[in-house]
């Protein structure tokens, strides 16, 4: 039985890795700069189908502009001011910036150089492992600290496995948080689609889009019932950069927000085992607005560097590890199957969920 490829290429001067099925029905494209998937094409409708609204080339991996698929360490979305307090002493991301200072926006991970540390194929999938010990002391600047980054791709066609690891290298313990920034879609623009997020939870922010303080972050969605999409509803002409909360995990563990095209009878179901899940609807993008959606899982709301309730669940201590998976999954009619690697590297047999 013919077996999934991996090839290594370029786009413009950035390193690519290339996973494709023998029958060529499914394809992904992970940049080495920030681990960063820049397209997923699964098998549905006869077709090869594009699912991700990934950078289009050398330039808008560079730039960055809105993050796209960026994977986020060591914190997702943004500081306030740019500032934060750890171990009592203030750190300033952005030193010598005078006011009015812009937030700081998803970590360093996504634009940092990784290493192809290994890269292994099976007949039903590709195992990738990258590797950056860019994040050192000196690097960049309010964050002192020394972390190595891991991160596993499991591509099994129809459904994509991440776990983002990481460990503290440093003689001190650091501020630690990792998610994702993936936008998604399924048809040409989003209001027509279907959106259900297993939350209770809605953090309400300030006009900045920073969490309000202590427990006035944290409202329940039975009082905010235009942003209540624990049953499927359609998005239409929605706005919304909100973040969810208290997710509900179904019978596998995982809590799943799904994206339905119900004309297509298709649907992408984002799962993650823990943390909140960020939804955005790209509407301040520089290109292709509302083309797609970001649905983020990440380990913590926004500004938790800042919040005494995250102090505990940060802090990683010289030597530890700390794991944030997470994943997504296409189903034209039905479920695809899973891959036959698990997160250790060795070969399990696993049927369809």
């Amino acid at each position: 039985m013919a077996e999934f490829r991996i090839a290594h290429d370029q786009v413009g001067r950035e390193a690519v890795v290339v996973v494709s099925a023998p029958d060529e029905s499914t394809r992904l494209v992970v940049a080495q700069r920030g681990a960063t998937l820049l397209s997923w094409q699964a098998s549905g409708l006869g077709r090869p189908v594009e699912l991700t609204d990934g950078y289009h080339d050398e330039a808008e991996l560079l730039a960055q502009d809105g993050v796209r698929n960026g994977l986020l360490a060591p914190f997702p979305n943004r500081i306030a001011d740019g500032r934060y307090r750890f171990d009592g002493r203030e750190h300033d991301l952005l030193p010598g910036r005078r006011p009015p200072r812009a937030e700081v926006y998803h970590g360093f991970a996504r634009s940092a150089l990784f290493e192809l540390a290994s890269a292994e194929a099976s007949p039903r999938g590709a195992r990738l492992v990258f590797r950056s010990a860019e994040i050192r002391p000196g690097r960049y600047p309010g964050y002192p600290f020394s972390i190595d980054l891991e991160v596993v791709y499991l591509f099994s066609g129809n459904e994509i496995d991440i776990e983002v690891r990481a460990t503290n290298t440093g003689e001190h313990p650091a501020p630690y948080a990792a998610g994702w920034h993936p936008y998604f879609r399924l048809a040409g623009v989003i209001d027509d689609l279907t959106l259900q997020i297993p939350a209770d939870t809605l953090i309400r922010t300030d006009r900045a889009l920073i969490p309000l303080p202590a427990r006035d972050a944290f409202v329940a969605l039975d009082d905010h019932p235009s942003m209540d999409f624990r049953q499927p509803r359609q998005l239409g002409a929605a706005v919304i950069d909100a973040c969810f909360g208290d997710l509900r995990p179904g019978p596998t563990g995982r809590a799943e927000t799904v994206l339905r095209d119900s004309a297509a009878g298709s649907e992408l179901r984002v799962w993650q085992l823990a943390g909140y899940m960020h939804v955005f609807t790209g509407d301040t993008l520089a290109r292709d607005r509302r083309h797609s959606i970001a649905l983020e899982p990440v380990e913590t709301i926004t500004n938790a560097f800042n919040r005494a309730e995250f102090a505990s669940a940060l802090r990683i201590h010289p030597g530890r590890r700390r794991r944030f998976r997470f994943g997504v999954s296409y189903r034209p009619t039905t479920s695809g199957e899973l891959p036959d690697w698990d997160h250790a590297g060795r070969r399990v047999r696993r049927s369809g969920r």
